[in-house]
């Protein structure tokens, strides 16, 4: 099969893509290669490339041409720094999606794995005592700031416990990137019930691995985290470090991808792939199912990189994070038959000398430079 992978230089897509051909797939490549972000083409990718923007239908064309499925995983990343970066997020994530379906339905390619995220829920799911499962209100400012960082029942105000959240829990975007992935998956929708293909969405959690970028402001905390250490430098951990995360290795994401294509397959077949067929969208987490606190994360990254330096764990806190998020991988091990096979201890082992990505230049002050890849 004929696949193209959008964002195949970043970080994520260029394990996808790697992925696929293994699988024995024909892939290309669709990147911007921006200059903020690549310095040229990275070494470790091979094959066929379109060197073009995901916004521009002109370069999408190209890249479509004779294509059978596409894995869309081009975007711009991360929770934002401030309010000047949610024109960039909508920009590239909402119109380059919005771009890409348009073409797709021309060109008739019945197939799309969709990159979404664990930030469209917001807050994970929370069980209160006495009044079951509830909704958490976003954290107020000053309960941060007084150190209160664990959300309470909205109802009685009692603490709650944490609970995993599946596909079927509401949507509840608490910042620009998170409103862009719903954008996306609503697009993606639309697209699926307009051309009968069949779409799947991938909510990824916290995913770290090789060629993660290093030292942006849009980097994975994971990343930021092995930065530091290399600097000599004590990770600092925000809050109290008791945010619970499900870090997913980047190896697992990537064959969650293929499996994904495959279910897409199925779908399009009238196959058993899941109760919905081609015609609509079905999301999935990809997660471990083994989740772990920051400060754990922190503290074992630390343990496996051997240079001595421990976690600070500094109390900061940042609006629009979430305080607990893990996820059920249930659905996905059912339908698509994904389980993640690397393990916390032996991801961390690993990504503790993993190489990065190098900046190709000084984070840059405007996001649309930042198109190209995850």
């Amino acid at each position: 099969m004929r696949v193209l992978v959008t964002g195949a230089a970043g970080f994520i897509g260029s394990h996808v893509a790697e992925t696929m051909t293994a699988a024995g797939h024909e892939v290309r490549g669709l990147d911007s290669l921006a200059p903020a972000v690549h310095g040229g083409r990275p070494s470790h990718l091979a094959g066929d490339l379109v060197v073009g923007d995901v916004r521009d239908p002109a370069a999408v064309d190209r890249a479509l041409a004779g294509v059978d499925a596409v894995c869309h995983q081009a975007a711009m990343v991360g929770l934002g720094v401030d309010l000047s970066d949610l024109p960039g997020y909508m920009d590239v994530n909402v119109t380059g999606t919005a771009v890409l379906l348009e073409a797709m339905g021309r060109h008739g390619i019945p197939r799309l794995v969709l990159a979404s995220s664990m930030v469209v829920y917001g807050e994970g799911a929370y069980d209160c005592a006495r009044h079951g499962r509830v909704r958490p209100a976003p954290r107020h400012p000053a309960d941060l700031a007084r150190g209160l960082f664990e959300p309470r029942c909205p109802r009685c105000a009692r603490p709650l416990a944490t609970a995993a959240v599946t596909e079927d829990a509401p949507l509840d975007p608490r910042n620009g990137y998170a409103a862009s992935k719903v954008a996306q998956e609503h697009l993606a929708a639309t697209w699926a019930r307009t051309c009968g293909g069949a779409a799947i969405g991938l909510r990824y959690h916290n995913v770290y691995g090789p060629r993660m970028p290093r030292d942006t402001p849009y980097s994975g905390v994971a990343a930021i985290f092995r930065s530091c250490l290399e600097n000599g430098v004590p990770p600092r951990v925000f809050e109290d470090g008791g945010q619970r995360r499900d870090f997913v290795h980047v190896g697992d994401v990537a064959r969650a991808n293929l499996l994904a294509l495959d279910a897409a397959g199925r779908a399009l077949s009238g196959g058993a792939a899941a109760d919905d067929g081609a015609g609509a969208l079905r999301c999935y987490n990809v997660a471990s199912g083994e989740p772990h606190t920051v400060g754990e994360m922190a503290a074992a990254l630390a343990a496996a990189f051997g240079c001595g330096i421990e976690p600070a764990v500094t109390g900061e806190f940042r609006l629009g994070d979430v305080r607990h998020i893990v996820a059920s991988p249930a659905a996905a091990e059912r339908d698509l038959g994904f389980r993640a096979q690397v393990s916390f201890a032996d991801g961390m082992a690993g990504f503790a000398r993993a190489p990065l990505r190098e900046p190709a230049a000084p984070p840059p002050r405007q996001p649309l430079s930042r198109s190209g890849s995850a």
